[in-house]
C-alpha cells in the first residue's frame, strides 16, 4: 500500500471514529438535555403565570423579579449550550434595569421588555417540541439496543403481544426482524443524531432571537471586533519597530561603522580593511535576510503573487508534522482577507504542532454559498478549547474583524477539527 493510500485509509478511519464520537456525544447531551428540559420549562411557567397573577394584590411585585430573572438565567444556559454544542448563536438582548432599583420598578422594567415575553413564549415550546427535539438522539442510539436484545434471545421472555416499533414480536423470526429495523434505525442515527440536536437550538432561536436582539448582538460584536483589531494593528506596529530597531537597523549602523573604518584603512592597513569589508559583506546579506523575514511576517510574498491556496501549501512543507493540503478555491478573495486567512491557518497549524502530539495534520480550503470556508484536522490527543490567552482565541478575534467564526471540536483524546469561515466573494 503507498503512501497516498494510506494517508486516505487514515483520513476515512479518523472521520468514522470522529462521527460516531459524535453521534454518542449528542446522544449523551440530548438525554442529559431532555432530563433539565421539561422540569425546568414546567417550574419557570408555572411560577412565572403564578407570579404575574399575583401582582395585583402585591405579592408578585416582590416575587415576579426574582422568578423571571431565574427565567432569563435558564434562557442564558441554554444560549451558551447552543453556542458550545451546535455552534448555534443566539443573543441575549435584554434592557438594563438600574442598579439598587426598588421591586416596583425592576417588576414593571422587566414586563414592560420584549424580551420578557419571547422567554415566557419559549417556555411551552421547550417543554413540548424542545423536548422532544432534545430526547429524539438519544432514542435513535437507545431503542436499537432493545432490537437487537429481542433479535439475542430476548423475545423468550416477553409477552406474545409484544412489538418492537411497528414489528409483532412473537418469535424467533419476527425477534430477527426487530434486529433488521433497530439495524435501520442505528443507520438513521448515525446521520441524525448530531442534526437533531442542532434542530433543538435552533428552535430555540427561533423563539429566543428578535431582529432588535441580532442588531444588538451585531453592534457587540462589531465595537469587540473594531477595539481588538485596532489593538492588534498597534501590538503589530510595535512588533515591527521592535525588530527592525533591534535587527536590521542594528546590523545597518553597524555597516557604516565598518565602512568609516575602512576609508581610514585603506591606505595605512589594506589587509584589515580587505576583512572589514568581508564582514561588512556579511552583515549586509543578515540584515537583507532579518528584513525579508520581516516582510515575509507582515505579508508573505507568495501570498499576494500565488494566492491562499499555494501559499498555505508553502506554509504547509515547512511544518515538522506530514501536513496535507486540499484547495477548491475559483478564485481570490480579497487581499485583506486572504491575510488574515493565511495568518489564522498559521496560529492553528502552530498549536497542532506544540501541544496536539499529532502526526498527521490535514487542511481543507474551500468556497461555497459565500464563505470561504477552511477546516485543519489532526490525529492528536484532542483538549483544544478557545479561551482566554490561547492561540485559537486570538485566531476567533483575528476572523472576527471580517464576521468570521470559529468552532472547535476537540474531544479528549482527539480528533481535533478546527473550523473557521469567513464570508467574502472570490474574484
Amino acid at each position: 500500500m503507498d503512501i497516498d493510500t494510506q494517508s486516505t485509509t487514515g483520513k476515512r478511519n479518523d472521520a468514522v471514529r470522529s462521527r460516531a464520537r459524535g453521534m454518542g456525544l449528542a446522544g449523551v447531551r440530548g438525554l442529559g438535555l431532555s432530563l433539565v428540559v421539561l422540569p425546568g420549562a414546567i417550574l419557570g411557567f408555572v411560577l412565572s403565570v403564578v407570579s404575574i397573577l399575583l401582582i395585583p394584590i402585591g405579592v408578585g411585585i416582590v416575587t415576579t423579579p426574582w422568578v423571571l430573572t431565574g427565567v432569563r438565567a435558564f434562557a442564558d444556559w441554554r444560549r451558551i449550550l447552543a453556542a458550545e454544542w451546535c455552534g448555534v448563536r443566539i443573543p441575549s438582548a435584554y434592557r438594563p434595569l438600574p442598579e439598587g432599583a426598588n421591586p416596583w420598578t425592576r417588576t414593571f422594567g422587566m414586563l414592560r421588555d420584549p424580551a420578557t415575553w419571547r422567554d415566557l413564549m419559549w417556555l411551552p415550546v421547550d417543554m413540548t417540541a424542545g423536548f422532544v427535539t432534545a430526547l429524539l438522539p438519544a432514542v435513535l442510539l437507545l431503542y436499537p439496543v432493545e432490537g437487537f436484545a429481542l433479535a439475542a434471545g430476548l423475545w423468550q421472555i416477553v409477552d406474545d403481544d409484544y412489538w418492537y416499533g411497528f414489528v409483532p414480536v412473537t418469535g424467533q423470526a419476527s425477534a430477527l426482524g426487530a434486529g433488521v429495523l433497530a439495524l435501520v434505525l442505528l443507520f438513521f442515527a448515525h446521520f441524525l443524531t448530531t442534526r437533531l440536536l442542532t434542530a433543538h437550538f435552533q428552535l430555540t432561536r427561533a423563539v429566543l432571537a428578535s431582529d432588535q436582539g441580532v442588531l444588538t448582538e451585531r453592534v457587540r460584536v462589531l465595537t469587540e471586533t473594531r477595539r481588538d483589531a485596532v489593538d492588534t494593528s498597534a501590538a503589530e506596529l510595535r512588533r515591527i519597530e521592535r525588530d527592525l530597531h533591534d535587527g536590521a537597523q542594528a546590523r545597518l549602523v553597524a555597516m557604516g561603522m565598518d565602512l568609516g573604518t575602512i576609508e581610514l584603512l585603506l591606505d595605512k592597513d589594506p589587509e584589515q580593511a580587505r576583512l572589514l569589508l568581508a564582514q561588512a559583506r556579511k552583515s549586509s546579506v543578515e540584515a537583507l535576510a532579518e528584513l525579508r523575514d520581516l516582510v515575509r511576517g507582515i505579508h508573505p510574498p507568495v501570498l499576494a503573487e500565488r494566492g491562499l491556496g499555494d501559499a498555505v501549501r508553502a506554509l504547509a512543507l515547512r511544518m515538522p508534522v506530514p501536513t496535507e493540503v486540499t484547495v477548491e478555491l475559483p478564485g481570490r478573495a480579497d487581499e485583506p482577507v486572504e491575510s488574515a486567512a493565511y495568518f489564522a491557518v498559521s496560529e492553528v497549524l502552530t498549536n497542532a504542532v506544540k501541544h496536539a502530539d499529532a502526526d498527521r495534520i490535514y487542511v481543507d480550503l474551500h468556497h461555497t454559498d459565500g464563505m470561504l470556508r477552511i477546516s485543519v484536522t489532526d490525529n492528536g490527543k484532542g483538549g483544544a478549547i478557545i479561551g482566554a490567552g490561547s492561540g485559537l482565541a486570538g485566531v476567533e478575534r483575528r476572523l472576527g474583524t471580517f464576521d468570521g467564526v470559529l468552532a472547535v471540536s476537540s474531544p479528549a483524546g482527539g480528533p481535533t477539527m478546527v473550523t473557521m469561515e469567513i464570508p467574502c466573494a472570490l474574484s
